[in-house]
C-alpha cells in the first residue's frame, strides 16, 4: 500500500513539475506530463531506499528552524568576510563524526552542511560515519569549536526528528523483503 501511494505521489509530482515548466494547465499538458512521468519512473527507476525509524513533525519543525537560522547566520558571516578589509580568512578541512544510523539521514545531514555557506562536505566515510568538511574562517579555536558544536547539534536534531532509539527498527534487507 505504501509503495503504491509513493509511486502515485511521484507521478503526481512529476506531472506538476511538467505543468510548471510549460506554464499552463491544459488537457494536452496533463496527458503529456503523465506520459513523461511514466517514462521517467519506468525507464529510469531509482533504487529503493530503506526507511527506518519514524518521523516526528515537531522535531522536524525545530530542525528546520535551526537550519534556517544557521543559513542566515552563516550567510551574514560570509558576506562580512567578503567585504571586510584585511587578509583572506583561513580555511581548513575538518573531520567530524555523525552517529546517525540511517544512510538516508546521513545524506540529509550532508545536504544541510553543503547548503550552509562557508562549508562543503568533501568526503563521506559511510562505514565509520565520518565526514570531511571544508570550512571557511577557522582562524581561531573558537571558530573550530563553533563548527563542532553546530555539527553535534545537527546530529541531535536529526536523531530527534528521525532516529529515536525507542522507535528504531532496521529496515528489512532486500532478500528479506523478497521472501515475505
Amino acid at each position: 500500500m505504501r509503495t503504491s501511494a509513493l509511486r502515485i505521489w511521484t507521478l503526481v509530482w512529476l506531472i506538476l513539475v511538467w505543468l510548471l515548466l510549460w506554464g499552463s494547465v491544459s488537457v494536452a499538458n496533463v496527458i503529456s506530463g503523465l506520459v513523461v512521468a511514466l517514462g521517467i519512473t519506468l525507464l529510469l527507476p531509482l533504487p529503493s531506499v530503506p526507511v527506518q525509524g519514524r518521523l516526528h513533525p515537531l522535531s522536524l519543525a525545530w530542525l528546520a528552524l535551526h537550519v534556517a537560522w544557521w543559513l542566515t547566520q552563516s550567510s551574514l558571516q560570509l558576506a562580512w568576510l567578503a567585504i571586510r578589509p584585511g587578509r583572506s580568512p583561513l580555511s581548513a578541512v575538518l573531520r567530524g563524526h555523525l552517529a546517525l544510523k540511517s544512510d538516508l539521514v546521513l545524506a540529509l545531514a550532508v545536504n544541510i552542511m553543503n547548503l550552509t555557506p562557508g562549508t562543503i562536505v568533501l568526503e563521506i566515510d559511510q562505514a565509520r560515519r565520518l565526514v570531511y568538511v571544508h570550512v571557511l574562517d577557522v582562524g581561531s579555536q573558537r571558530s573550530v569549536e563553533r563548527f563542532y558544536r553546530q555539527m553535534a547539534q545537527l546530529e541531535r536534531l536529526l536523531i530527534a526528528a528521525f532516529e529515536r532509539d525507542s522507535e528504531w527498527r532496521p529496515a528489512a534487507s532486500e532478500s528479506e523483503e523478497v521472501q515475505s
